[in-house]
């Protein structure tokens, strides 16, 4: 190991590592992020940033870099074969930014470390992987102590505090917070394939969502004039065009059911014409039963994995590290662990459990259902409850959302 201990260690530099450092380089913490990826990644994954996640990041300047590339949708509307059922109004939110704002993961990633950056935080350790993490004494928190953290090259790094928010894989660095055993999870058979294309639907910044008896087709409105679809294909069954999408013959069925997917639910062979690729994924919910042991902590997919219909886990894992980011400069500034940090745990665990089940009830409103399911939506959505329905997914029920209120 070697003898200089460094304050904080950063696993993953994604959006809500690389946002953490931020934080902590706003109070005046040096936090080093140790990245497996040798670049920042490309791609489009989650896409939608919550009006609460866009008020907590914006004493950091992320805000401002992240809305000057994004589209704002003020209004997601719900389809059954062409005809309106009703409305969720995000522009009516009480919130600084009354909007779902949607650009790639990627342009994401670029203004959290611009925002990280403007802040002085160190850059990232790119192509290094964390192969283990191990408390060496002090594990409670207390002044004396440190974790050991071993790279894949053999290098090891003693930091006071730990944070894993290296997503999904990292968990296998966790097994004090529970690791492979001590994991909540319910899998789910939906099988999604997705797409983001050139936009010629003509519904603007408008979200849509067809809600079909095929299943759900879901249309968000990305910058630059492109679309994302995401398509409920059937639930897992051995399909090779759905399991083994990145082989060339079952990519082009796969790509070829998207556009059958996309026709038959728009009702528009001119959207459908512009698909010309497609990824499969499937969805699951679960979570660590701790988020901290001692001096490691676990925050953002790493703790907790919910579906992303609904767009709600990276918006997660964003407000977990704007929240975490003070307590953690308390404890390296002072010495001890915050007693706060055991609210914050709980407070963490309570917000991952409400945005799981409004994911797994979006989910489950994806699948193919008769019109009784699209007259309740329209019942629904002609009422209070369409409200609340833009409530939840600006992540107003998160108990941190009161923080960020106007």
């Amino acid at each position: 190991m070697t003898s200089a201990v460094i304050d904080v260690a950063i696993v993953g530099a994604g959006p809500v590592g690389t946002l953490l450092a931020a934080e902590l380089a706003r109070l005046g913490v040096a936090a080093t992020v140790i990245e497996q990826r040798a670049e920042a990644g490309g791609g489009s994954r989650a896409v939608g940033i919550h009006a609460t996640a866009l008020a907590a990041m914006e004493a950091s300047g992320a805000t401002d870099r992240l809305l000057a590339d994004a589209l704002r949708v003020r209004v997601g509307e719900a389809r059954r074969r062409g005809r309106t059922l009703g409305e969720v109004r995000f522009d009516r939110l009480h919130a600084r930014h009354p909007f779902v704002a949607t650009l790639p993961q990627s342009a994401t990633e670029a203004a959290l470390a611009g925002a990280a950056a403007a802040w002085d935080a160190p850059p990232p350790r790119r192509g290094a992987a964390v192969t283990s993490v191990r408390s060496r004494g002090g594990a409670d928190g207390g002044a004396a102590g440190a974790v050991e953290v071993t790279l894949d090259a053999g290098e090891s790094l003693a930091a006071r505090i730990v944070v894993v928010a290296g997503g999904l894989r990292s968990r296998a660095l966790l097994p004090a917070l529970g690791g492979e055993t001590r994991v909540r999870r319910a899998p789910y058979p939906d099988r999604y394939l997705m797409t983001d294309t050139a936009d010629v639907s003509g519904d603007g910044n408008r979200a849509v969502v067809h809600l079909d008896p095929r299943g759900v087709l879901e249309s968000f409105p990305l910058p630059g004039g492109r679309r994302r679809y995401v398509a409920w294909v059937g639930a897992a069954t051995g399909d090779r065009a759905l399991d083994r999408a990145g082989d060339s013959a079952e990519a082009d069925a796969a790509t070829a059911r998207l556009r059958t997917a996309v026709a038959e639910r728009t009702g528009s062979d001119a959207e459908a014409s512009t698909v010309s690729h497609a990824t499969t994924f499937g969805v699951a919910r679960s979570r660590l039963t701790a988020l901290r042991v001692g001096r490691v902590l676990a925050i953002g997919d790493a703790a907790h994995e919910v579906s992303p219909i609904g767009g709600q886990g990276m918006n997660l894992g964003l407000i977990d590290a704007v929240t975490l980011a003070p307590l953690l400069a308390r404890w390296i500034r002072y010495g001890d662990a915050p007693p706060e940090l055991a609210a914050w745990e709980r407070a963490r665990l309570r917000a991952a459990d409400l945005s799981g089940r409004l994911a797994a009830a979006n989910t489950t409103l994806g699948r193919p259902h008769g019109a009784a399911t699209a007259l309740g939506v329209r019942l629904a959505l002609a009422g209070p409850t369409a409200r609340l329905m833009a409530h939840a997914y600006a992540m107003g029920f998160d108990s941190a959302a009161r923080r960020f209120r106007r």
